[in-house]
C-alpha cells in the first residue's frame, strides 16, 4: 500500500455467533501470503498439545500469572472455558499496530465487545451465517419441533441479529472465498478513510 498506509496499523476484529465459521474464514485469510496482518497470539493458561511452540500457537503461561496480567489491565479482552483462562494480550497487540502493522483478531462476540470498549478505532466485522433472513421461516414452517424448542432457537437468533447493531460491518459467510474477499476489501477502503489519514496531510500543509 506505500504511500497511503497510515503509520498505525489497524486493529481488525472479526467475530460472530458459534458456529458461523471464524476460524475457516480466518485460516483463508492468512493462506494468502499478500496480506500485511498480523495475528494476533492468544494467551492461555491450558497445558501445552504436542507440537504446539510457546508464542507461536499461544503465549503459554501459568494462571498466577494471567491473573496478575487481568489484574493490571494487561489483556485486551479474556475469558475462561472449561477451567482455562484465554485472552489476548495488550502489549503484543500495542507494539504491533505503534510498529505500522494491522492486527487482525478472531474472537467470540463477548470477547469482541470487550475490545471494543477499550479500543473502539478497531475495525469490527461481523460474520453471519447466511440463512439469517429465512431462519424464522425455516424454525417455524418446519412445524416438527416443540414450541419450547421453536422458542428458545428465536431467542438464540434474535440475540445474535441484536449483536450485530454493535459491529461496523457485517459479512455473509455463505462461501469462504467470498467472504474473505468481502473482509480485505473492507480492510482497504478503512485504510483509506480520511480521518485515518487527515494527520498526514495536516503535517505536509504545515511543512510546506
Amino acid at each position: 500500500m506505500g504511500d497511503i498506509m497510515t503509520e498505525r496499523g489497524l486493529l481488525i476484529v472479526l467475530s460472530g455467533p458459534s458456529g458461523v465459521g471464524k476460524g475457516t474464514v480466518r485460516q483463508a485469510i492468512f493462506e494468502n501470503e499478500d496480506n500485511n496482518f498480523e495475528y494476533s497470539i492468544s494467551m492461555t493458561t491450558r497445558n501445552k498439545r504436542a507440537g504446539e511452540v510457546d508464542a507461536t500457537d499461544y503465549f503459554f503461561r501459568t494462571r498466577a500469572e494471567f491473573e496478575t496480567l487481568i489484574e493490571n489491565g494487561g489483556l485486551l479482552e479474556y475469558a475462561e472455558y472449561v477451567g482455562n483462562y484465554y485472552g489476548t494480550p495488550l502489549s503484543y497487540v500495542e507494539e504491533t499496530l505503534a510498529s505500522g502493522k494491522d492486527v487482525f483478531l478472531e474472537i467470540e462476540v463477548q470477547g469482541a465487545l470487550q475490545v471494543r470498549e477499550k479500543m473502539p478505532e478497531g475495525v469490527f466485522i461481523f460474520l453471519t451465517p447466511p440463512d439469517l433472513v429465512e431462519l424464522k421461516s425455516r424454525i417455524v414452517g418446519r412445524g416438527t419441533d416443540e414450541m419450547s424448542v421453536i422458542e428458545e432457537r428465536m431467542k438464540k437468533a434474535v440475540e445474535e441479529i441484536e449483536m450485530m447493531r454493535l459491529y461496523d460491518y457485517a459479512v455473509v459467510n455463505d462461501e469462504v472465498e467470498n467472504a474473505v474477499r468481502n473482509i480485505k476489501q473492507i480492510i482497504e477502503s478503512e485504510h483509506l478513510k480520511v480521518s485515518r489519514v487527515l494527520h498526514r496531510y495536516k503535517k505536509m500543509i504545515e511543512e510546506l
